[in-house]
């Protein structure tokens, strides 16, 4: 496999502070051997990872609402609704978010 990448060098930086103009990056050819490629077989790691971390989202969204509801229902009888603004509850992920971070 051959990979094309631009990279600034030293002197680059050093050439472009001397002229005030802006670096330029050179460009880097590197080759690498690749003798298995990722997720080549079926690797189930991925898919028990994203269902321990649905179910731990899960938890931690039970957690914040059940926060909210016993700030928001209070023993007076009477909701109070400013109390509700104190607790943020962020939107839970989706499980097929890990599998687009493996």
């Amino acid at each position: 496999m051959v990979l094309h990448d631009l990279r600034y060098s030293a002197r680059s930086f050093t050439d472009a502070s001397g002229e005030s103009s802006r670096p330029r990056p050179r460009l880097v050819r590197r080759t690498v051997d690749v003798y298995s490629f990722a997720r080549h077989q079926r690797d189930h790691s991925v898919a028990e990872w994203s269902a321990v971390e649905e179910r731990r989202a899960r938890q931690r969204l039970r957690t914040q609402v059940g926060t909210l509801l016993r700030l928001v229902n209070t023993t007076a009888g009477e909701l109070a609704l400013d109390a509700a603004d104190t607790v943020d509850v962020p939107p839970a992920r989706h499980r097929r978010g890990s599998l687009w971070l493996a």
